[in-house]
């Protein structure tokens, strides 16, 4: 994880600069697999960016914070994984009655004879709405045609 500092030295920021001269170089050296950058910005607020291995970047803005929020937001940017944005924890919807027939499962619509099934199963594997193929055509019709013959023998002879 790169964790890269931006400063402004103006007044209003104060915090984050006694951040960068108090305690920056203690988290530095606590943490050696991590890198810290520290960048000017002229006319702009300081902000923290966390760029990880998976190429995520995560931006916290530093504005109006106090060392022990930024303590606290630079421990949050060294344990996470990547963005947090990409994990949705809350459903956009609600719903004040939900659905009596529970989730939805792929197992859902299946037929009870599959619950029970060992897997890899032949059976299982197979579509479940290919056409017969012209070769398995032929070979049910070839069936078909020895049985009628079998039949008529064992009339006969029976005769």
């Amino acid at each position: 994880m790169y964790l890269n500092l931006y400063e402004n030295k103006t007044e209003l920021f104060a915090n984050i600069r006694d951040f960068i001269e108090n305690h920056l170089v203690d988290f530095a050296k606590e943490n050696p697999g991590i890198v810290v950058y520290v960048k000017p910005r002229r006319h702009r607020t300081p902000v923290l960016v966390g760029e990880y291995l998976n190429g995520d970047r995560e931006w916290m803005s530093c504005r109006n914070s106090t060392e022990a929020d930024i303590t606290k937001w630079v421990d949050l940017l060294k344990t996470q994984n990547g963005s947090s944005s990409s994990l949705r924890l809350r459903k956009m919807w609600h719903t004040d009655v939900p659905s009596i027939q529970g989730p939805w499962t792929p197992f859902l619509l299946r037929a009870p004879e599959t619950h029970g099934q060992a897997y890899p199963s032949v059976d299982a594997s197979k579509p479940l709405d290919a056409p017969q193929t012209a070769t398995e055509k032929l070979i049910e019709l070839f069936r078909q045609q020895q049985l009628e013959t079998e039949d008529v023998l064992s009339q006969k002879r029976a005769e």
